[in-house]
């Protein structure tokens, strides 16, 4: 089968540039990449011939060949020649140090010594978490070392470039048509070694301290709420990026209040008579006030009142939640002998005039009981 013009396989014209050359093969090596594709052989074929056509377009001297006497340029070239079988993967160099990154391959040497994320829970309480807060938080982390400013060298010398990987962190080696990313083992991945550490931080370009840090905390938080502070984490190893700190908030059991989301919740015991009668009672709110609501007679046990907009703030948004008052109707216990006549006395009342949701049990109760 005879072989794709090349510039057809990666979708460019004879006049594209060096940077449109291998945009377009980035582009077709992350669609059909095996990684990606686990097993499916048109893909690897597709890539494996992108991969070809970039080889052979990407170098000035192959494509200059190619574009003279095309395939034919390459045939029949051995190992040390300009054939795709023996070509050096220096050539794909920027490639697939992009490529690898997106695959999760491999990291930059960037990348490889930032510091460690930090986790810090906080805990406040309701009121808090309703109207919002700064809170100063003070933890232990590693710090950029002062003495050699976080390089890890001694003062007046400076890391140098590691041969072994040309100061890239990372080596490749071949595995058949692949390439393998490996981390460098002379310099740990860092791209540079030091030959006089820095006698403070052992040539780690951090030391252990404590750091203070003044955070808001935004009304409407919740249990679980995260906080991310950038670059407030631990100090990269020898001038990597700081990490960030993450406060987890926790939010204090209230002794009146239970909250559901951005809604509010508590009960509210009222006596039997005001139950029965009704009467007006003052509650009180999150926000330190006080609200008025009326209990209508025959109010029945577990009958709940909702106010509206006295819940909390939803997290970054002036919305409230509402406010649910449950009543619990509360039963004497122990009562003097005048409260005993006036109760018999309404006991009376009823039995000749029963309730008519009382009087329906008891009549149904009365079949069931006779059809048993």
């Amino acid at each position: 089968m005879a072989k794709r013009d090349y510039y057809d396989v990666l979708g460019v014209t004879k006049s594209a540039s060096k940077e449109e050359i291998k945009k377009a093969y980035r582009k077709l090596a992350l669609k059909f990449h095996p990684d990606k594709t686990k097993g499916d052989k048109s893909s690897e074929e597709k890539f494996k011939e992108a991969s070809e056509a970039y080889h052979i377009l990407s170098d000035e001297k192959r494509k200059t060949n190619y574009d003279q006497f095309g395939h034919a340029a390459f045939e029949g070239a051995g190992a040390g020649g300009q054939g795709f079988g023996g070509f050096d993967t220096s050539s794909f160099s920027d490639i697939f140090e992009d490529f690898f990154s997106d695959f999760g391959g491999g990291q930059t040497r960037r990348s490889s010594n930032r510091g460690n994320d930090l986790r810090y829970d906080v805990s406040i309480d309701l009121e808090d978490a309703y109207k919002g807060l700064e809170k100063n938080v003070k933890y232990t982390t590693y710090k950029k070392c002062s003495a050699c400013s976080g390089s890890g060298a001694a003062k007046g010398s400076k890391p140098i470039k590691c041969n072994y990987c040309s100061g890239r962190g990372k080596v490749r080696t071949n595995q058949g048509f692949f390439t393998v990313q490996q981390t460098c083992p002379q310099c740990s991945g860092y791209g540079e070694n030091i030959g006089d550490p820095c006698k403070s931080c052992s040539g780690n370009g951090k030391t252990q301290g404590t750091e203070n840090v003044t955070v808001k905390i935004p009304k409407g938080v919740d249990d679980g709420t995260r906080i991310r502070l950038s670059g407030k984490g631990e100090a990269g190893s020898k001038g990597g990026s700081s990490g960030d700190l993450y406060l987890f908030i926790s939010i204090d059991n209230h002794n009146i209040f239970k909250r559901s989301e951005e809604n509010l919740y508590y009960e509210l015991p009222i006596s039997f008579s005001d139950a029965t009668l009704g009467t007006t009672v003052e509650v009180p709110s999150i926000d330190g006030g006080k609200s008025k609501i009326k209990i209508p007679a025959g109010t029945q046990h577990g009958k709940q009142f909702r106010l509206r907009g006295k819940g909390m703030p939803l997290l970054r948004r002036s919305i409230f939640g509402d406010l649910y008052i449950r009543v619990i109707t509360q039963v004497p216990t122990s009562l003097s002998k005048r409260q005993k006549e006036i109760l018999q006395e309404f006991n009376e009342i009823e039995t000749n005039k029963p309730d008519p949701v009382i009087k329906s049990f008891f009549e149904k109760a009365k079949k069931f009981w006779k059809s048993s």
